[in-house]
């Protein structure tokens, strides 16, 4: 197992620690659903440096991004961020990642822990146009700090003034005392804040700072486990379970992110099964009877006939309601469909909603 710069940190505050990605993470601290709420409603701290980060640099960079990557990396300026996905090949996803423009020939791309190696050879193998490539993954930590008070809490850690930055952009500046820091305005739970990169030697003293500047607004550490109920109430796909080399972005609800405007790996393929139409897609289903629905779970209509298979589930802390996403049939996909989810052999009468779960 390998440790990020904080684990002792967070063994030190009692987390309860397991492995993730191949990295020893913390779950929870006081609780999923207390650390849910801070996000939600004041702010929370995230230790996600088990994220990787490529660096690609050259005149060729933009045409690499563009043939691996289904978003169209063009549109980017400096400064702003692009949520994307890079087929297989085979018409599934690879990962899903966010790209980066620092400048016209510099991009910082960020992929899932799970898929670092994966990704890193897939990009490699296919950077025939002399790109200078760096995988930094295992220099940089990553905090993210999450919720609506984020803003207010950091503003005295930084010269950036972080009420102004928009959704998916990014800038450099002091942090915390740390120069040329990145602070990105994303994150995966629906609630406002920031993401901020630092060389692993800096880790230590950003964690510090965070939590002493946002003291007066009751800051808390908070585990992966909240971090997967955040990002399932807004319907943010989880890759290995919503996501995978079996799903095509189409299928995943991902088309506003699968530009046919440019080429790129499986462009025909995809726009094959865009015409062709879908025989199955990613649905967010509500349970109208008490349940709790679980990853793998079958999702069967009302004579008992398997038509799908639940991806993520959960019982939604905001909410109250088990919630969930799942692949099912297509004639089974429109909004307010029954469903039924197999909960110990029994089927728990669902139906089909319109993302996100959680509604600010």
């Amino acid at each position: 197992m390998k440790n990020t710069a904080l684990t002792h940190l967070h063994e030190a505050l009692g987390a309860k620690m397991v492995p993730f990605a191949g990295y020893n993470m913390p779950v929870q601290y006081e609780g999923v659903n207390a650390e849910h709420e801070t996000v939600r409603t004041g702010v929370g701290v995230f230790d996600v440096s088990h994220m990787g980060e490529f660096l690609l640099k050259g005149p060729q960079a933009l045409a690499l991004i563009q043939k691996v990557c289904t978003n169209d990396a063009a549109l980017l300026f400096d400064g702003k961020a692009q949520y994307s996905c890079m087929p297989n090949g085979k018409g599934g996803i690879i990962d899903d990642l966010i790209i980066y423009r620092v400048d016209a020939e510099t991009y910082f791309i960020v992929v899932n822990a799970s898929n670092i190696e994966k990704d890193w050879d897939w990009i490699v193998s296919h950077n025939d146009l002399g790109v200078e490539m760096q995988n930094l993954s295992d220099q940089y930590s990553l905090l993210a700090i999450q919720g609506p008070m984020a803003a207010k809490a950091m503003q005295s850690l930084t010269d950036i003034d972080l009420s102004n930055m928009t959704y998916y952009t990014f800038q450099y500046g002091t942090f915390a005392g740390i120069e040329n820091v990145m602070v990105s305005a994303t994150g995966y739970t629906g609630s406002g804040g920031f993401e901020v990169y630092v060389k692993n030697e800096h880790a230590e003293k950003l964690w510090n700072a965070v939590f002493q500047a946002g003291e007066s607004f009751k800051i808390k550490p908070i585990g992966l486990a909240a971090r997967d109920t955040l990002r399932l109430e807004m319907g943010f796909c989880l890759y290995g379970n919503d996501i995978d080399d079996n799903s095509s972005p189409l299928e995943a609800g991902l088309g506003w992110i699968t530009k046919f405007t440019k080429d790129f790996i499986d462009a025909d393929f995809l726009k094959n099964q865009k015409e062709t139409g879908l025989t199955r897609k990613l649905i967010a289903f509500e349970m109208l009877d008490r349940g709790i629905p679980r990853h793998d779970y079958p999702i069967v209509d009302q004579a008992g006939h398997q038509i799908g298979k639940v991806t993520s589930g959960t019982m939604s802390p905001s909410l109250k309601i088990g919630i969930g996403l799942g692949y099912v049939q297509i004639d089974h996909a429109a909004l307010d469909t029954e469903i039924f989810i197999s909960i110990r052999d029994k089927g728990i009468k669902a139906k089909v909603v319109k993302l996100p779960f959680y509604k600010k």
